[in-house]
This record gives C-alpha cells, structure tokens and sequence, in this order.
C-alpha cells in the first residue's frame, strides 16, 4: 500500500455517497465502482473519474486495489466480506454485518485466514450527537450506566418494491435486524455489549400484502448487568423518520429531543428538582472537514468515518470498528428476532471473540 490506499464501492444506492466521499479524500484513490445496473455506474464513473466501472462485485476482487467498500444489499454483505478478505483485500462494510450467526462465524474465520482487516461502516457512531455524548460520558459525569434506550423509526414504503414491483430484501427483513444504527452508539456510550436478548414484534398491519413485520422491539441485558431497549419500525407511519436515544446512570440523565427542532437534555444528580432537565447539557464537539465531506449524505460523519479507517490502514493499526464490534451490534438483532418467533423468551447471544479462540 501506498501512501493513498486504492479502493472500489460495491453498490451504488447507498455506497454512492461513500464513493463521492473517497473520491474527495486525500489519503484515497477511487479506482473502482461496481454496480448491477449499467446506467448508474456509468454515471457514478463519470461523475468521480473513476477508471473502472464494474458490472459485478467479483470483478473488484480481481482489480489492483487495496480495499472495498461493501455497499450492496443488506443480505449480500457477509459473503461478499468473506469473498473479499479471501481475495487478500481489506473491507469497509455497510450495516448490518450479517444475516445469520452462521454467516458471523464465517467472517470471523475469514479474518483470521486473511492478511486483509475488517472495517464497520456504522456512519451512526460520527453523528455528532454520538461523539459529543462520547465524549462528555468519558469521565463518568453520569455515574454508573444501568440503562440506555434507542429507537430507529424510518418509514420506508417506497423501498419495499423495485422498478419491476417485485418486493426487495427490506420488505421481509425483521426490523430488529436492522439494530446497528441504535446499539451503535449505545454500546459505545456504555462501554458494555449484550448478552441475551428478549423481543416481540407487532405483527403485519401497514403493509400485509407483503407480510411486512411493522415493528419490534428488544429488550437486551448487557455484560455488566444493565438493560438496552430497542425498537426498530418501518413500517409504522411516521415523518421524518428519526434516532432516538436515552440513558440513565446513578449520576443522572441524557435524553435527545424528539424531533429535529427540539434540543437534547440532561440531568446531573444534585440539581435542584425544580430545575428539571437541562437543555442542551452537552456542548458540541468542534468538527474539522472540508466543505466536500458532507457529500456523504448524512453531514459530515461518513467523511470522518472513512478517514478514520484510512488512516488505521495507512497505519496499520485496527480499524475504528473492527469485526468483533460489527457483530456486537449485529449479532443481538438477530437473537432477538428468533426470540420474537418464539414468544419472547430470554436467548443468550454469541460473543464472537471467543469464535477466534483455539
């Protein structure tokens, strides 16, 4: 590797953004874009002069470059991690991780057979909010954590056909599979990750031709004894779609507002109980990029994400969210679902780093 490292995006609905993002980049070199569809990777080709614009994922494991961006649908992007780490290159992977335990276990032995690393792209854990809550929780302002809660409720009806009408991977994905955006930060908040889980679902009510799970929501016991709660709903009416999070420790509070237009609040023991929740308790982060960085599509946190993983691998240290994280944020969502089939009963969820132990 050079001193940019060469790269190529596979998918280009969502890894469109990713690519502007590394076409911009400095310590980058978009030299590959891949995509079923002709027209749009044409487009994205011309768009970034990129070199190459490829009909299929496989065709990236065969080109000169250092590292791909896995941005295809959801259910594809285990076995293309795996493909790709077989094939020596390195990966920077959209959520979620996987689709089974089994399709887990996969990535951890490809990892551990390949001279390549595996890199989590949960944009999630660069929103400002995420870090400046970070960062303000790093000297335990808030006490012990025994409970955090975060809800994803994005309703999605004009992604559940394609072109053709037939119904895509999101129409018949268990909501709770799509968990990382919520425990992303969560997890990194409380430092902890889940060891069983207990869910429900609502059953289909807003889109019954497609047998649409509406919602679900889990209830996660965490390694150091406290509860997460998580609901994920697209199907449920609701606009704009939103991130919510809470957290309460023995040294108070965070909550973030509701809506767009309302702040954030907190609450630190000792206030006085008249005072209620501060607004804004937590100060921003001051945030350094370039005007191009907001090209990703969510500010500037997919910019940050990305050069935080070039610069682990122009470094060679590990990547800001290495696999073990990915499937600590993934691995829960699918345990939950398998609970919710079965009525809700408490499962205990797979660490992943004991996989990779002899």
């Amino acid at each position: 590797m050079g001193e940019r490292v060469r790269v190529g995006v596979a998918g280009l609905r969502r890894g469109r953004g990713l690519a502007a993002v590394l076409a911009h980049h400095p310590a980058a070199e978009l030299v590959a874009v891949a995509d079923p569809d002709e027209a749009t990777r044409a487009a994205a080709a011309a768009a970034y002069g990129v070199p190459l614009a490829l009909p299929d994922f496989s065709d990236l494991l065969t080109a000169d470059l250092d590292a791909v961006v896995i941005a295809t649908p959801a259910p594809l992007h285990a076995a293309q991690a795996v493909a790709a780490l077989d094939a020596g290159k390195h990966v920077l992977s959209e959520v979620p991780a996987c689709w089974s335990v089994a399709e887990a276990q996969a990535l951890v032995a490809a990892e551990s057979r390949s001279a390549a690393s595996y890199a989590f792209a949960e944009n999630v854990n660069w929103f400002p909010r995420t870090l400046a809550w970070q960062a303000y929780l790093a000297d335990g302002r808030l006490g012990e954590l025994f409970y955090g809660e975060a809800e994803y409720v994005h309703h999605i009806p004009s992604l559940l056909r394609d072109a053709a009408g037939q119904p895509t991977w999101r129409a018949t994905m268990p909501p709770i599979h799509y968990c990382t955006h919520s425990l992303g930060p969560l997890l990194a908040w409380t430092g902890t990750r889940c060891v069983t889980a207990t869910a429900l679902h609502t059953g289909s009510h807003t889109h019954r031709e497609l047998g649409k799970l509406d919602a679900e929501v889990a209830l996660f016991q965490t390694a150091t004894g406290g509860v997460l709660k998580v609901l994920c709903a697209f199907g449920a009416p609701c606009e704009p779609g939103r991130h919510w999070y809470c957290l309460y420790g023995t040294g108070g509070m965070l909550e973030s507002g509701r809506t767009a237009d309302s702040p954030d609040r907190g609450y630190l023991a000792g206030q006085p109980a008249t005072a209620g929740p501060v607004a804004n308790l937590v100060p921003p982060l001051e945030r350094v990029a370039p005007p191009e960085a907001q090209l990703g599509g969510h500010g500037d946190s997919e910019w940050l994400m990305v050069a935080d993983w070039l610069t682990s691998l122009l470094q060679g240290t590990p990547p800001p969210l290495d696999l073990h994280a990915a499937l600590d944020m993934s691995l829960p969502g699918l345990i939950a679902h398998q609970s919710a089939l079965q009525g809700g009963g408490a499962l205990p969820i797979p660490d992943s780093r004991t996989w990779s132990q002899p």
